[in-house]
C-alpha cells in the first residue's frame, strides 16, 4: 500500500478520536461550563448533525479544485474546529467548535475513499479504503481511551488541543505524501448528482443507514446495559469499549480483504451475522464473559460492512463517485442517530436496557434483505451500468460483485 494511505489514516485517526472521546468527558465539560449532562450531550448530537449536513455541502464546494487540495482544506477546518473547542470560553462556542470540526468529517472520508481507491490496482480498492478506515478503528482502541485519560488527568481542554495537533499532522502528511491527483475531467455538481439516479447507489446507502445503525442501537446504551444487566463496574465500561474498538479494527481488515474478492457475499455474511449476534445479545448481556465476547463480535461484524458498502457506492456511482461517497459517510451518522433514538424509545417504554439489541437486530436484518434485493436487481439486468454524461461507459459488473 502506498504511503499516501498512511496520511489518510492519520487524518481518520484524529477524526475518530474527536468524534467519540467527548462521550467520556461529558461530566467534566458540563461541570466546567455549569450546564447539565443532557445539555452537554448536545456536543454529540451537534457533531452528528454536522457530519450529515457537511458531507454533501463540503464535497460540492470542493468540486472545482483537486481532491488533494480539498483534503488539506478539510484537515485545516478540522484543526481549527478542535482548537476552537479547546479554547472556547462558553458552552455555545464549544458547541460551535464541534460543529466546525464535524463539517470536515463526512467529506474527508468520502473524498478520501475515492483517493485511496485511485492509488491502487482495481482489485485492491476495498483494501485501500479499509487501510484509511483503520485510522478510525485504531482511534477507538488507542485515541479515545488515551484522550479520556488526558482529559481526566490534565483537563478536557488538553485533549482537544492534542486532537487539533493530530489534525495538523494529518494535513502535513497529506501535503507531503498524497500525490497531486488531477481533477476529474468534466467534474461538476450536475454530473455528481447523476449518481443518485442509480437505484443501486440508493440501496447501498440504505444498507449503510440500517446496517451500522444496528450497531449503534446497542452500543449507545452499552454503559447502562453492562452495569445494570451484566454486573460490570462503571470503570470497566471503558475497557469494554476498547474491546469493541478491537472488534472494529479486525472487522475492517476482514471486510476490506474479502470485499475485493466477493463483495456481496461479504455483505451477506457480515449483515446476517450482525443480526444474529445482536439478537443473542439480549441473552449474553446477562453474563460478563459472554457479554464481552458479544461486544467484540458486534464491533467486528458491524465494521466488516464498511469497506464493502463504501466500495459498492464507488462501483455503482462510476464516473461521478465523489459526492455519493461523501453522502454515504453521512448515511453512517444518520443511521447512528436514528438507531440511538429508537433504542431510547424502547428503554423509555419500559422494555429494559437489553431491548435496543432487538432494535439493532431488526435494523441489520432489514439491511440484509436490501442486500439480497440489490443483488437480485443486478442479476436481472447484468448489462445495466451507471451512465454519467461526459464519463466513459462502465464495463459490465464483475462477477465477483454477485
Amino acid at each position: 500500500m502506498p504511503l499516501a494511505l498512511l496520511a489518510l489514516a492519520i487524518g481518520a485517526f484524529g477524526i475518530g478520536t474527536t468524534e467519540f472521546v467527548v462521550m467520556g468527558l461529558l461530566p467534566q465539560i458540563a461541570a466546567d461550563y455549569g450546564v447539565s449532562i443532557p445539555t452537554a450531550g448536545l456536543l454529540v448530537t451537534g457533531y452528528a448533525i454536522g457530519v450529515v449536513l457537511g458531507a454533501p455541502v463540503m464535497t460540492v464546494l470542493g468540486t472545482r479544485i483537486s481532491r488533494k487540495t480539498v483534503l488539506m482544506l478539510l484537515m485545516g477546518l478540522f484543526t481549527v474546529g478542535n482548537l476552537l473547542s479547546a479554547l472556547a470560553p462558553s458552552f455555545g462556542l464549544m458547541l460551535g467548535g464541534r460543529i466546525v470540526a464535524s463539517l470536515a468529517h463526512g467529506a474527508f472520508f468520502g473524498i478520501g475513499s475515492v483517493v485511496a481507491a485511485e492509488l491502487v490496482a482495481p482489485d485492491k480498492k476495498a483494501g485501500a479504503i479499509a487501510t484509511m478506515f483503520t485510522g478510525l478503528t485504531v482511534a477507538n482502541i488507542v485515541g479515545v481511551p488515551l484522550g479520556t485519560f488526558i482529559g481526566q488527568a490534565v483537563g478536557w481542554r488538553a485533549t482537544f488541543t492534542v486532537v487539533a495537533a493530530l489534525g495538523l499532522v494529518g494535513l502535513l502528511g497529506i501535503a507531503k505524501l498524497v500525490p497531486e491527483l488531477p481533477r476529474p475531467e468534466g467534474a461538476h455538481l450536475r454530473r455528481e448528482l447523476t449518481a443518485f439516479r442509480n437505484p443501486q447507489v440508493l440501496l447501498a446507502m440504505a444498507m449503510t443507514v440500517l446496517g451500522f445503525g444496528g450497531v449503534f442501537a446497542a452500543i449507545t446504551y452499552i454503559a447502562p446495559m453492562m452495569t445494570n444487566v451484566a454486573g460490570y463496574s462503571e470503570g470497566a465500561v471503558t475497557w469494554l469499549l476498547v474491546l469493541f474498538g478491537v472488534g472494529m479494527f479486525l472487522g475492517n481488515l476482514l471486510g476490506g480483504r474479502y470485499a475485493d474478492r466477493r463483495l456481496m457475499p461479504m455483505l451477506y455474511v457480515s449483515l446476517g451475522g450482525l443480526a444474529l449476534v445482536l439478537g443473542l445479545f439480549t441473552v449474553t448481556a446477562h453474563s460478563k464473559v459472554a457479554a464481552a465476547v458479544t461486544i467484540l463480535l458486534v464491533g467486528a461484524l458491524g465494521f466488516a460492512t464498511v469497506p464493502p458498502l463504501q466500495k459498492r457506492v464507488l462501483d455503482q456511482a462510476h464516473g461521478a463517485p465523489t459526492l455519493a461517497s461523501a453522502v454515504n459517510i453521512g448515511a453512517f451518522n444518520l443511521g447512528n442517530a436514528l438507531a440511538a433514538w429508537l433504542g431510547g424509545l424502547v428503554i423509555t417504554a419500559g422494555l429494559g436496557y437489553t431491548a435496543p439489541n432487538w432494535v439493532g437486530a431488526a435494523l441489520a436484518a432489514a439491511a440484509l434483505l436490501l442486500a439480497f434485493w440489490s443483488a437480485a436487481l443486478e442479476r436481472r439486468a447484468p448489462a445495466t451500468t451507471t451512465t454519467v454524461p461526459g464519463a466513459t461507459p462502465a464495463a459490465a459488473p464483475s462477477p465477483v460483485l454477485h
